[in-house]
């Protein structure tokens, strides 16, 4: 075989090792994208009032909080790719038991099953593909996790649509099987990671993972440095709650949190809410919050583009002028500009370009980024279990905004809210300035190294 077909080979496995890595994020952001159609119709069906809609929204992110608290350390124990692969096996039954429910009561356990592999989803696949990728397109390669949770909503959203005259929420909910099932698949034909498998003392297993995505010399060089990092790590809790990991476990938190808080789910479930009570019909709202969901997607891809050229920290500084900005407009047109009736009005219009702009901000700098970010800045032998802190901490984030944003919107109005939003918009600038440090362009080894150095010098 010459050495240009060997190489296409190399890269074509590449690829699909990266693609199924990725695929659990579509499936997260299926199943937190579509209850916003289905839950128009699951009233209907199963006789629910407000509070049983708010429940069944609600419950995935609680699932989503324990997935998140449990995958971590099971993680460190089991394996990435085994984590991927039960996680897998949770979406289809979920899906399943969802798509089938008799009862209220039934169809929120099994939004709680589906929380539980979200949750999972959201910590174990940007942590395979951080640790299985090369280090000068990891940070492109992590961002498909965040790109195929974009397309998974954008999916959601256009079976919304297509399902909306029929109102068949069962088959919104039940089609996740789909993409469960591929995923659980190959998942099962994926290697694990060398940096876990260095970790439980499987070196020739990782020298062979490492030789697929790279030349010899550098599977060898990078086998090393994992080795000498490895070796200087105790491990478990202990480690977890040693002075010199801190630092970025204060990083890793503040960037899984802010990443919620500063309202992108306000846009994500909420879009056609926030448009209906702006002048928009439902019909309309439904047809632009699918604009929006490609526009997610279409702002994630020039983001895989930029992450590793232009660097992590600026995207992130970046993004926040543009979302504050937004929301600052978004807020003060709501207080100081007459309420609107119809889309033609100028706060109605007002609003539809704020929430395109904030959704262009956040999809091409702080959507993939922090999910890049996360696996980067947390030491290897600790580095589930931190971001499953992380990652609850996140959902728990996530949880409050959700529930939190139509009581905001009915006590003090959308100004206030929209405005409180850019002051946490502020927070979030002065936390990344002064406290995240660039990570593009060094390896998750010298990231490490480089923290103990820090503290050893503190």
């Amino acid at each position: 075989m010459s050495q240009s077909a060997s190489a296409s080979s190399g890269n074509n496995t590449n690829a699909i090792v990266y693609f199924f890595g990725a695929l659990g994020g579509m499936l997260f952001g299926y199943d937190t994208g579509v209850i916003s159609g289905a839950i128009l119709f699951i009233g209907e069906d199963l006789d629910t009032n407000a509070f049983l809609d708010g429940l069944i929204v609600s419950s995935l992110l609680l699932g989503a909080m324990a997935g998140a608290g449990t995958a971590g350390p099971l993680s460190d124990r089991l394996g990435r790719r085994n984590l991927i692969i039960m996680a897998a096996i949770t979406f289809s039954i979920g899906a399943i038991g969802a798509a089938l429910a008799p009862t209220v009561a039934v169809l929120v356990i099994f939004r709680v099953v589906l929380g539980l592999a979200v949750g999972a989803a959201a910590l174990i696949v940007p942590l395979y593909l951080s640790e299985i990728a090369p280090t000068e397109i990891r940070g492109a390669i992590s961002s498909l996790n965040q790109l195929m949770i974009v397309v998974g909503i954008l999916v959601a959203y256009i079976v919304n649509a297509l399902l909306a005259s029929s109102g068949a929420w069962r088959l919104m909910l039940g089609l996740a099987v789909i993409p469960s099932v591929v995923l659980l698949i190959g998942m099962y034909f994926m290697p694990e990671t060398p940096r876990w498998l260095v970790s439980r003392d499987r070196d020739e297993e990782a020298r062979d993972v490492l030789r697929r995505t790279r030349d010899d010399e550098a599977a060898e060089r990078e086998l090393r440095e994992i080795k000498e990092v490895e070796s200087d790590e105790e491990g478990g809790l202990s480690e977890l709650r040693s002075s010199w990991v801190r630092p970025a476990l204060i990083v890793a938190i503040g960037l899984a949190v802010f990443q919620q808080i500063i309202g992108i789910n306000t846009i994500i479930y909420y879009a056609p809410t926030t448009l209906t009570n702006v002048g928009y019909s439902a019909a309309s709202a439904i047809y632009a919050n699918v604009g929006i969901g490609v526009l997610n997607v279409l702002m994630t891809l020039l983001a895989i583009r930029l992450i590793d050229r232009v660097g992590r920290k600026p995207l992130l500084l970046g993004g926040l002028v543009g979302m504050v900005l937004t929301l600052t407009v978004l807020g003060l047109s709501s207080l100081l500009l007459p309420q609107p009736t119809n889309p033609s009005d100028p706060v109605a219009i007002i609003t539809l370009v704020c929430l395109a702009v904030f959704i262009t901000s956040f999809a091409a700098t702080w959507g993939p980024t922090v999910w890049v970010m996360l696996p980067e800045v947390l030491p290897l032998k600790i580095r589930g279990s931190a971001m499953g802190a992380a990652i609850f901490l996140h959902w728990g984030a996530n949880f409050i905004v959700s529930q939190t944003f139509p009581l905001l919107l009915a006590t003090i109005g959308a100004g206030v809210t929209f405005l409180g939003y850019a002051l946490i918009g502020v927070a979030a600038f002065v936390f990344v300035r002064s406290l995240v440090t660039e990570t593009k362009g060094r390896s998750l080894e010298q990231i490490e190294s480089d923290l103990r150095k820090k503290s050893i010098a503190a």
